[in-house]
């Protein structure tokens, strides 16, 4: 009797076409080929939570008709289908359209800071770490409660960061109506925009993976771009700039938004990330 739960099995149904071979690419990603020819992975997941926020995400990013992102084409208690991107080199070209597409992107909105997808759980996922979308109307005030204090209470918690290190980021969060510059809409944000989750297809254009999408500040997905390196940054930055300049002062406010990104890793990897989150915190400060 053919094993229903293994990718193959779960990616024909999901899709809808039967499956013509199945490769196994690590312990939680398989790779699927359909009898049309398509090629499809098969995300064995963190939990039905994770596949849910993630195939939530993936779908409010697409509806906007923006940035590239693969087609959803279900989810199963843990394991998520979705289309594999065939990729290729980065470009100039590529990294301009996607600055404004990105901004498009931003631009279709979300009801309020932390709104979450629809369909998607309140009790999502950034990366392994959970993030919880609880929403609110003024970002400083959202941004401090929701996303950066949160982590800096586990990492000194687990001991990654001393207590009487914390009174930087701490003081931070008291002076965010003062330092987050002019007010904004809530953006759609993709949510955790390092480079790994920039995919250069072989088309010509990039994708969108992973997202731990909500309504947030779109100099945060801007910021995470930078924390962790994109080919052709700059490329990606005059192309957001040309469809939507950023407001005056953005580029001092980097560090700002990368504090709470900067708190998951710490969270999740270390005291390496944490001294970096320190240092944003500092700087932050000393303007």
């Amino acid at each position: 009797m053919a094993d229903r739960t293994a990718p193959g099995a779960l990616a024909a149904r999901l899709t809808g076409r039967p499956a013509t071979g199945e490769r196994r690419l690590s312990g939680a990603l398989a790779e699927v080929t359909l009898d049309d020819g398509r090629v499809v992975l098969v995300k064995l997941g963190d939990g039905p939570g994770a596949a849910r926020a993630e195939a939530a995400g993936l779908c409010w990013l697409t509806e906007t008709g923006t940035v590239r992102v693969p087609t959803v084409y279900g989810h199963d208690g843990g394991r998520l289908v979705i289309d594999r991107v065939a990729q290729g080199a980065p470009s100039a070209e590529a990294a301009a359209r996607f600055g404004a597409d990105l901004a498009a992107l931003h631009a279709a909105g979300a009801p309020a800071f932390g709104a979450p997808p629809p369909g998607g759980p309140r009790e999502a996922y950034i990366g392994r770490a959970p993030m919880r979308n609880i929403t609110g109307d003024d970002w400083p005030a959202w941004y401090a409660e929701h996303r950066v204090l949160p982590y800096l209470g586990r990492a000194v918690d687990d001991g990654t960061i001393r207590p009487a290190e914390a009174y930087s980021i701490e003081e931070v969060c008291a002076r965010l109506p003062d330092l987050a510059g002019p007010a904004e809409p809530p953006a759609r944000l993709h949510g955790d925009l390092w480079n790994g989750n920039v995919l250069w297809g072989a088309d010509g254009d990039a994708w969108l993976i992973d997202p731990a999408a909500h309504g947030g500040h779109r100099e945060s997905d801007l910021a995470m771009l930078a924390l962790f390196g994109c080919p052709h940054l700059d490329e990606v930055l005059r192309g957001y700039e040309q469809a939507a300049p950023l407001a005056d002062g953005w580029a001092d406010r980097v560090g700002l938004h990368q504090l709470f990104p900067l708190l998951v890793h710490a969270v999740l990897f270390g005291r390496g990330y944490a001294e970096q989150a320190l240092d944003a915190a500092r700087a932050a400060l000393a303007r």
